[in-house]
């Protein structure tokens, strides 16, 4: 087994958190990056035992458009500081992963700006995808290229280069020769050439024992990335978005089928696919703005911390801080905090308990890591499930509804501790019977009959609702300069200002799709607004050549050929408008 199957993170974006400027003006490094310290023992304590960290390179504006890949981003400090910032990590017993932002590059990258100096001249003219000296761009540069998202200021690199790869291979063991970093976390993994993240992986089995490659996968068969990309683990958008809108519907049955779908895709096995799960992340709202109730902040969390996955808190959520788009920027929720203050806000150290006992839960019982999955319960406002790993055994039983509800589950004879109450339970008779609490939730860990102890938890005594804290006075501005670059990264399963109108669409799909080309069968799809954006027939042509609609309805035709396709399948193919997406999506199925 390797380290970060047994991990449970705490993701950090730096420019948020430590309050950095907008944009970067590339003047003298201001050494925030040591402002950390403090909070490599808060994590520490909050039951974490790995980091995720980044962007983290010299950038002009949010970081993802990198203009040095071998120097901190001068906002944050020098190579120094990022040194010192794992070295005390690893101190502390935090593992260590940086973002790794190898689809594309800023326009400021030394490659990109030699190509602008001396166009069919540059010796770099290849290392960049559809370059175009006949074309033009937003910046009117007198030729085109290939971008990210449809922001020209994030040029896509030539994947397929042999110097591209050299290059991206040698930065990533500039990283560990220089930081000692355990691992990467790809950006736009969904978009990455699958040969790219195959010479990723060469690297990473060469450069570090257990060395993590991570993946963002938004749309598609996440098994493929992991099987055929070699990657070792990608994050897990399904069960993010099944997390709040089952809690906010009363509907456990979406949050269950998800995950039964996922664990089906492994093969059953706890670590057959590897997921990253998080209930918010840099990218999408705060979960604590995304829940109706917020007491529901509990039997969430109690999800995230036990079901098949590796999972990740993002910096602030540990005390539920409220955070939502807006201003044609992702500010609102990178925001910069004050750790001191927070701990003191009553009901922000709420959530940091409950946060914090499940941490300690998670790290003491090895079966919610390794253990096979079980559903035990399901109704739409109960849920119950078993981890097992040989004679270890845990149960979690969340409960989404206002009344109290008694749970009876067949378990294997013996005696269980409830852990964040931190009652026992006999269950000699195969059966836990126990009063869950109105939003709550509870974890049974079965005694060993060699003691019946069980590694130190520090289980909460009480477990309070949360109602919405009063933090305004530990956030503070979010950078000295307002504003943001263009190009800014957004989550990529909501609108933007290039996407049509939503459609709401009847799907029924014939003919069979089983190789790497559509299938010439028809889809039957009926726009519910009138519109017919998505083809009602998928055209019999490579997958390349398909428009965005085309490849839509390409998706959608194969996911009928697998089943079921609900309406929340129908929106997230309507809201993903970016080409490269849905091809990797559409070959993902098999």
């Amino acid at each position: 087994m390797a380290w970060y199957d047994e991990a449970v993170f705490y993701h950090i974006y730096p420019l948020g958190l430590l309050g950095c400027p907008h944009e970067n003006s590339y003047g003298e490094p201001v050494h925030r990056l040591k402002e950390l310290d403090p909070w490599i023992e808060h994590i520490k304590g909050a039951g974490f035992n790995a980091i995720y960290i980044g962007p983290l390179f010299e950038s002009v504006g949010h970081g993802y458009e990198t203009t040095d890949y071998k120097k901190l981003d001068s906002r944050l400090g020098d190579n120094a500081d990022l040194k010192d910032f794992v070295a005390n990590c690893h101190k502390a017993g935090l593992r260590v992963i940086f973002d790794g932002v190898f689809n594309h590059t800023g326009r400021d990258f030394f490659a990109f700006k030699d190509i602008k100096e001396k166009r069919e001249n540059s010796p770099y003219l290849h290392w960049y995808a559809g370059i175009n000296l006949g074309g033009n761009n937003s910046f009117n540069d007198g030729f085109g290229y290939q971008n990210w998202g449809g922001y020209d200021l994030l040029a896509r690199l030539d994947q397929k280069n042999p110097e591209v790869q050299g290059y991206i291979a040698d930065v990533i063991r500039f990283w560990v020769d220089e930081f000692d970093v355990d691992g990467i976390r790809l950006d736009a993994a969904d978009v990455l050439e699958f040969e790219f993240m195959q010479m990723l992986r060469r690297v990473a089995d060469e450069v570090k024992p257990d060395f993590y490659l991570m993946g963002e996968v938004i749309h598609g068969e996440y098994i493929r990335w992991e099987r055929d990309a070699r990657i070792h683990a990608v994050t897990n958008y399904h069960l993010h978005k099944a997390l709040f809108s089952g809690h906010n519907d009363h509907n456990y049955f979406e949050i269950a089928h998800t995950v039964k779908r996922l664990y089906d895709m492994g093969g059953c096995d706890p670590l057959g696919l590897r997921l990253y799960n998080f209930a918010d992340n840099h990218d999408v709202e705060r979960i604590y703005s995304r829940l109706n109730n917020k007491s529901h902040f509990l039997p969430l969390h109690i999800l995230l911390y036990t079901l098949p996955g590796i999972p990740s808190v993002y910096y602030g959520s540990e005390f539920g801080i409220e955070g939502k788009k807006g201003g044609g920027d992702d500010w609102g929720i990178r925001p910069a905090i004050d750790l001191d203050a927070m701990m003191k806000d009553e009901g922000g150290r709420s959530c940091y308990e409950i946060i914090k006992a499940l941490g300690y839960i998670r790290q003491a019982v090895p079966c919610l890591s390794y253990g096979v999955y079980e559903q035990l319960l399901l109704t739409n406002r109960q849920y119950a499930f078993a981890r097992r790993s040989g004679e270890d055994i845990a149960v979690a039983a969340v409960n989404n509804d206002d009344n109290a509800f008694g749970v009876d589950l067949n378990v294997p004879g013996g005696k269980y501790k409830a852990m964040l109450s931190g009652k026992e339970i006999d269950a000699s008779n195969g059966n836990v019977h126990y009063d869950i609490p109105a939003c709550s939730g509870e974890i049974f860990v079965k005694l060993s009959a060699e003691g019946g102890k069980l590694p130190e938890t520090k289980p909460l005594k009480e477990i309070k609702k949360t109602e919405t804290p009063k933090k305004e006075t530990a956030l503070k501005e979010a950078g000295a300069e307002a504003g943001s670059a263009s190009g800014k990264k957004t989550e990529n399963t909501g609108n933007n200002g290039n996407s049509t109108d939503n459609k709401r669409v009847d799907i029924k799909s014939t003919g069979e799709n089983t190789g790497e080309k559509p299938a010439k069968g028809t889809v039957d799809i009926k726009s519910k607004s009138g519109n017919e954006a998505i083809p009602t027939i998928v055209p019999d042509k490579p997958y390349e050549e398909m428009t965005v609609p085309e490849l839509q309805a390409a998706v959608l035709q194969k996911m009928a050929n697998n089943g079921p396709v609900t309406d929340d399948m129908k929106r997230s193919v309507e809201d993903n408008i970016w080409k490269d997406s849905l091809i990797n999506w559409v070959k993902s199925f098999r």
